[in-house]
């Protein structure tokens, strides 16, 4: 402990970089855990949504032999329609609701405006999860073919943790500036 106290002595923005880094990561890899358990048996829950395709803008691919619509939002019904977007967004918004409180005030020490804040990680977790499930739409379809769902739904958890989390360090860097509001 002696060392890292004099680095953090010498070096205070690096030290603060890799203290926040690595809670950071911590914490978000302990959240997609969270979020995989939710996601293997959320869509048993889902299932009297019935087989309805979901998504939005629905644009016919074929990928390594694969056929599916691929969606910013939402799943073709080959990937689990609207019962498994359903229980993916319950997941994701469980999650970050839980994330959300540990990353600003544990990691970040922040305690700025928490309207302010909780509005601008609003709008990074809809543009995280538009960004992601683009991706994630894809892998479903293909990956889906392949492989049983807790394995899918394994790559589905770190794809979106994975890019989440590189998204929302930074973002989380800014809007969660250490210390007190400034007035």
């Amino acid at each position: 402990m002696n060392f890292w106290n004099e680095y953090a002595t010498k070096h205070p923005k690096a030290a603060k970089w890799i203290r926040e880094g690595g809670l950071f990561v911590i914490v978000s890899n302990v959240i997609t855990v969270f979020k995989y358990l939710i996601l293997q048996f959320l869509p048993y829950a889902f299932k009297g949504l019935g087989d309805k395709a979901f998504g939005w803008p629905g644009i016919p691919v074929n990928l390594f032999g694969v056929d599916f619509k691929w969606n910013i939002i939402g799943y073709d019904t080959a990937q689990g329609g609207l019962a498994y977007f359903a229980a993916y967004m319950v997941a994701m918004v469980i999650g970050e609701c839980v994330n959300f409180p540990i990353q600003r005030s544990f990691v970040f020490r922040s305690k700025g405006n928490i309207w302010y804040q909780a509005m601008w990680y609003f709008i990074a977790f809809c543009v995280i999860t538009c960004i992601v499930n683009s991706i994630n739409c894809a892998w479903v379809a293909v990956a889906g073919r392949f492989v049983p769902d807790f394995v899918y739904n394994i790559g589905t958890t770190v794809l979106n943790g994975g890019v989440s989390m590189i998204i929302f360090f930074f973002v989380n860097k800014i809007i969660f500036p250490e210390g007190e509001a400034k007035k």
